[in-house]
């Protein structure tokens, strides 16, 4: 197995093993006989949340991912969240593999609160240099348990609820860190009756998945070519700094259609790949779908 396919196996497990609704939802795929196995989904992208601080943020993070070849793409900004993010393409001579896609992005810690900032720096300072430079990156074990150790000490609760009052994204990651924020499923890719994205939400409402509502449960890019949506945050128990616990917002699942490009409508069904497909993502869908951590979502 390759670096990157250990890297991306260690992030699906323990993102598995954290969020319920993952294996609640293939599981429901394949009563509905919509899948025989899990490996028929297609996963469109993964997503991470960083910190934009010295030795850290997408400057070190993506070094990761470009190292196993992929290629970083359009630039996303948020400007009411604060964030920049970008999406980076899987390695080219793997396009038969149908690797996800990959969506980073990061806070502009420069731009919050005096308070916000220090409650961060007090954590991220601890980190003096690039810990992916420390990496052996043809060690995809290491990079995995990387992926899923702390970066910095355990915030404490007050902290963690000043800088959710403030920011609810600087909030998830300084207690997740680095936790895959979220899969997404292919939709477009499953069987009549499911393979849009409306088919596919009834699908999950009529099995009593609970859905981001923020700008409609199901979001459209202006050109209506990618529609997305995506359950709510699951609820993890955390142990903050001292020992104390609270409920807060874990990881989700993400859904995507990508419309077949009007210049290929001619083809059939079976000769579709991803190069026929609405590529990319859209910020207005983007903006939304980071919501699904957010406490009016998740009724925490």
């Amino acid at each position: 197995m390759s670096p990157l396919d250990t890297v991306l196996s260690g992030l699906m497990r323990r993102y598995t093993e954290r969020v319920p609704d993952v294996q609640n939802i293939i599981d429901a795929m394949m009563a509905e006989g919509m899948i025989h196995s899990p490996n028929q989904i297609e996963n469109d992208h993964i997503a991470f949340r960083t910190m934009g601080v010295p030795n850290l943020g997408l400057a070190s993070f993506e070094k990761i991912f470009l190292a196993y070849g992929y290629e970083k793409r359009d630039p996303y900004n948020f400007a009411e969240k604060k964030l920049s993010a970008y999406w980076y393409a899987p390695p080219a001579h793997r396009a038969a593999d149908n690797l996800p896609r990959i969506f980073a992005s990061e806070l502009r810690v420069h731009e919050l609160s005096t308070m916000a900032q220090e409650i961060i720096h007090k954590y991220t300072d601890t980190v003096d240099k690039d810990p992916v430079d420390a990496l052996d990156l043809a060690d995809g074990a290491a990079v995995d348990q990387f992926l899923h150790q702390p970066l910095w000490a355990t915030p404490t609760l007050a902290e963690y609820q000043t800088l959710l009052a403030e920011s609810e994204y600087a909030a998830w990651v300084i207690y997740n860190r680095y936790y895959l924020n979220h899969f997404t499923i292919s939709v477009h890719n499953l069987p009549d009756g499911y393979n849009t994205i409306d088919g596919f939400v009834q699908f999950l409402q009529a099995r009593g998945f609970k859905l981001n509502s923020s700008g409609g449960v199901i979001k459209v890019s202006p050109d209506g070519g990618l529609r997305q949506a995506s359950t709510v945050a699951q609820l993890v128990d955390a142990q903050f700094a001292g020992g104390e616990m609270h409920r807060i917002a874990g990881s989700y699942v993400e859904f995507a259609e990508r419309r077949v490009l009007p210049q290929f409508a001619h083809l059939p069904t079976r000769q579709l790949t991803r190069e026929h497909r609405r590529e990319g993502f859209e910020a207005a869908n983007a903006d939304k779908i980071f919501e699904s951590t957010f406490v009016a979502q998740t009724g925490l």
